[in-house]
């Protein structure tokens, strides 16, 4: 069950691979992101010291879930895969010209889990191909729907 989507990340890069991974989460924010308090727009996923991290995803803290915490919105959150995973990850981001993109946050068996995926950049000709993709097949649904009726 999804939790809140990257829409942007779709927009600008193309994914090439995805992977789940998990958080490591405080009390404050699991409440927070159950609540629905999360955003990923900003967001970004970088490699350091071996780790992966999600850097800018801003959870907003609620009133009442951190009373005796300082709660940091936008703090660094370590992620967690398989170590083979990591060091995939890790190949392709320094060689290949890759970049990873938290694409959405979602809950696996009661667990919260982050979409993280191998992604490209587009260019600006790329994206209008997209949009013009996008638009044909909407109005493809469309001349089908007024030919059925």
């Amino acid at each position: 069950m999804s939790i809140v989507d990257n829409k942007k990340a779709f927009h600008d890069y193309f994914i090439e691979e995805k992977y789940e991974a998990g958080l490591v989460l405080e009390g404050w924010e699991v409440k927070s992101i159950r609540a629905g308090r999360v955003q990923l727009k900003e967001a970004y996923v970088v490699v350091k010291n071996g780790a992966i991290w999600l850097i800018g995803c801003h959870i907003s803290p609620l009133a009442a879930a951190s009373t005796h915490v300082l709660p940091d919105p936008t703090r660094s959150r370590k992620l967690l895969l398989h170590a083979g995973e990591i060091d995939k990850l890790i190949g392709r981001t320094e060689r290949s010209g890759y970049t990873l993109m938290p694409l959405d946050l979602h809950y696996t068996r009661g667990r919260i889990k982050l979409t993280v995926g191998l992604a490209k950049g587009k260019k600006q000709h790329d994206k209008r191909a997209a949009e013009k993709d996008r638009e044909w097949q909407r109005e493809k649904q469309r001349l089908v729907r007024t030919a059925q009726h």
